[in-house]
């Protein structure tokens, strides 16, 4: 396999990115009209011609994370076997959320079921069906669909990363494809795609949330527009948040915004109806689920009146998680290194969702009844202008001011966790998937998300954009289909060696020993310089007298000594090589053993193998029994290359 550089810098990505950029700016700013009527058209075509394909795929997208997160490839960790997740689990959903799809709930959750609900696309409008309808569809377009579409994304990113030793960068989605040609123009064009659909797929949404923030300080504060202002100070913040990296900064706001997003939703479902909220979020779950497959693939092929509102609506929304799915699966999958594909299955699409459902329900049930009990306004106001329908929504609670207060600065934190995560993705897709890049990179793409997204909103052309941005998810979407495929081919593979590994990690040897001499093994709590004593000793020896062996029978092998870690590696050729190392780790001792002895460590000498840490200990096994051990795990290994050949 061709190894990527390992600079920090990928100028064959950077520069082609900066220019194409500036490149479709000048073209909106030049012809606005003319390019509005391009990029819309592009939008409309696809809309009309491959809704289908869209429609299909999101299917498919859907069943396929299902199968990996629940069947046999659910065990199968995104990293080495040993490895552990970076991040505690409410850091990691919190900042997979903020950066997927949080400043959408708070723009959408009060108009989208309103709109629905106004102007539903079968049956009378305003009536107790067309409100059932309203929820249903919102959840149907905010629920799993979305989330899988991430996550597909970040488990192909995540999995040839972290398990196979690929760079962390869209090009390797498509490694199943094209091989080592992802080293090449081939990887260096996918990445320059990734970062043009990032920037202006961000740039674009946070246009539209600068305008509803500045709708709630009008609100709130009484305060004129004041647009360039607050897109100037908040993607400030962004680049400063991005700087300091994903475990200071984007960690700290996420975990902040979360636990905001969990008091408002509560105080809203406290100050209104209950009762009645939660009885309506349990049964408009039910409906999801049992009008998940229908609404999955309806294209409304015998109603053509529908069209346009299929295109304007579910097929709109595909294309955006689409579009998306680049920058927020390659941001996933950065923060979900160590975690099983199941554990990450559960995360990524089923937390969110449940989050997702109940936000939904008590804003827009809510809103709903509002407007049924003669509140009228609030339905004009969310047909015409979205941003600010949240905040007349809110007038209706007690505490109206304060919760508008709470409302304004979740969605500028939400705002800055978005714009601060695509500065980094943009910055990591530039350097060849690293993150431990200089600090002017981060800030580079911080100030050019700003830029643009300015530009663009004092120049009326982020709907262009985001035409633009969507039409772009099509050719993306096509060969997506491909790269999913070798990715349940590559897992084949894993599942394959964790079975052939899935067997009593004690050689039959060491039944051999005296039950004294087990005994003894089991319950001793050697020290750490026990523990280097037997690695640089006894298993030396013993591997040592392996790989001469080795080299006797015509294969080539070597022993790799490091300080606490020594490892066999027999070269196989073209096949996988066989790795069989020894690491000296430290764990805290039993309690029993801290009162006899005072001790509060002891440490292990663990086997490792090519796919990482097998958990069990050798630390006082004879030369000859770890010499057994190591011929069971090469036994293993050419069962394994046998079964995949």
């Amino acid at each position: 396999m061709i190894k990527l550089q390992k600079s920090k810098f990928n100028p064959k990505v950077f520069y082609p990115s900066v220019f194409t950029i500036l490149l479709i700016t000048a073209f909106q700013a030049l012809a606005p009209k003319f390019a509005t009527e391009v990029f819309k058209g592009m939008q409309g075509f696809i809309a009309q011609n491959f809704g289908w394909f869209y429609v299909l795929a999101v299917a498919v997208i859907l069943i396929c994370v299902f199968i990996l997160g629940f069947g046999k490839t659910g065990e199968i960790k995104l990293g080495a076997d040993h490895a552990k997740p970076e991040h505690k689990n409410i850091s990691w959903f919190s900042m997979l959320f903020a950066a997927g799809m949080g400043i959408g709930l708070v723009f959408f959750g009060v108009s989208e079921p309103l709109m629905h609900y106004l102007n539903p696309p079968t049956g009378e409008a305003q009536s107790l069906e067309a409100q059932k309808l309203a929820m249903n569809i919102t959840f149907f377009h905010w629920g799993m669909c979305a989330w899988a579409v991430y996550a597909i994304v970040a488990l192909i990113l995540a999995f040839f990363s972290y398990r196979h030793g690929l760079p962390l960068a869209l090009r390797s989605v498509f490694y199943p494809l094209a091989g080592d040609k992802i080293y090449g123009w081939f990887g260096d064009a996918v990445d320059t795609f990734a970062v043009v659909a990032t920037l202006f797929g961000v740039a674009t949404s946070l246009g539209y949330g600068v305008l509803q923030i500045n709708a709630g300080f009008a609100h709130v504060f009484g305060l004129p527009q004041m647009h360039v202002t607050l897109l100037v100070a908040l993607c400030l913040a962004a680049t400063l948040s991005a700087a300091s990296g994903v475990d200071r900064g984007i960690k700290l706001l996420s975990n902040a915004n979360i636990a905001l997003a969990c008091c408002f939703m509560l105080a809203v479902l406290f100050l209104g109806e209950t009762t009645q909220l939660l009885k309506a979020l349990v049964q408009n779950s039910g409906e999801y689920v049992s009008t998940l497959v229908s609404n999955t693939f309806n294209l409304y092929a015998y109603k053509k009146a529908n069209d346009a509102w299929l295109g304007g609506w579910t097929l709109l929304y595909w294309a955006w998680w689409l579009s998306w799915s680049p920058f927020v699966g390659l941001f996933i999958a950065k923060i979900s290194k160590g975690r099983t594909i199941r554990e990450f299955v559960v995360g990524v699409l089923l937390v969110p969702t449940g989050f997702t459902f109940a936000w939904m329900s008590f804003f827009g049930n809510s809103a709903i009844n509002f407007v049924k009990n003669g509140f009228g306004e609030l339905a004009a106001t969310a047909n015409s202008d979205s941003a600010a329908a949240l905040f007349m929504f809110l007038e209706k609670f007690s505490f109206s001011s304060a919760l508008s207060v709470v409302a304004v600065l979740m969605i500028v934190i939400f705002f800055v966790t978005s714009a601060d995560s695509a500065a980094i993705v943009m910055n990591m897709l530039c350097s060849n998937g690293r993150d431990d890049t200089p600090v002017w990179q981060k800030v580079f793409w911080g100030v050019i998300i700003g830029m643009t997204a300015c530009f663009l909103m004092l120049g009326g052309g982020l709907a262009s954009l985001q035409a633009l941005t969507i039409a772009s998810a099509l050719p993306f979407t096509a060969v997506l289909m491909g790269a999913i495929f070798g990715l349940f081919r590559a897992l084949k593979v894993d599942v394959i060696k964790k079975q052939t590994n899935a067997f009593n990690n004690m050689p039959i040897s060491e039944m051999s020993k005296s039950w004294q001499e087990r005994l003894s093994a089991i319950i001793m709590l050697p020290s750490k310089k026990d523990g280097s004593k037997f690695i640089n000793e006894t298993t030396a020896r013993a591997l040592d007298e392996v790989r001469a062996e080795f080299e006797k029978n015509g294969l080539n092998a070597e022993v790799i000594k490091r300080e606490n870690f020594i490892n066999l590696r027999v070269m196989l050729g073209e096949e996988t090589d066989f790795c069989y190392g020894v690491k000296l780790t430290k764990s805290e001792s039993p309690d029993y053993t801290r009162e006899l002895e005072g001790e509060d460590l002891y440490y292990r000498a663990e086997v490792y193998l090519k796919e990482g840490g097998q958990d069990y200990d050798i630390l006082g096994w004879s030369e000859a029994t770890i010499i057994n051990d190591v011929i069971e795990q090469y036994r293993k290994h050419m069962q394994f290359l046998h079964i995949v050949r």
